[in-house]
């Protein structure tokens, strides 16, 4: 599985933002997905995920506020985040969990909130 990440950039607080992240390669090995991200100076963190029969979990720090969504027939899973706060500003890291326990990350995307 190859996971391609876009949709970072500067928004001002307040803003929203949504994130893309495409699959490709063996993709019925997928069971689950998600997005995980990493402050500077802070541990990484899980946001969000979204398993294969559509339940989801978020970070008590972002309820109410990202919904994480799946396009099957696209192999995409999104996560649209509103009210953005600075407190968000961190590298989005798109993450699948794959049958046989193998995990795939794709690469980075940066979001920064900030006026």
């Amino acid at each position: 599985v190859q996971l391609q990440a876009s949709g970072g950039g500067l928004v001002q607080p307040g803003g929203s933002l949504r994130l893309s992240c495409a699959a490709s390669g063996i993709i019925f090995s997928i069971n689950s997905m998600g997005w995980y991200r990493r402050a500077p100076g802070k541990q990484r963190e899980l946001v969000a995920a979204i398993g294969s029969a559509g339940g989801t979990n978020y970070a008590d720090s972002v309820k109410g506020r990202f919904t994480i969504s799946r396009d099957n027939a696209k192999n995409t899973v999104y996560l649209q985040m509103n009210s953005l706060k600075p407190g968000d500003t961190a590298v989005y890291y798109c993450t699948s969990w794959e049958s046989g326990g193998r995990i795939t990350w794709g690469q980075g995307t940066l979001v920064t909130v900030s006026s």
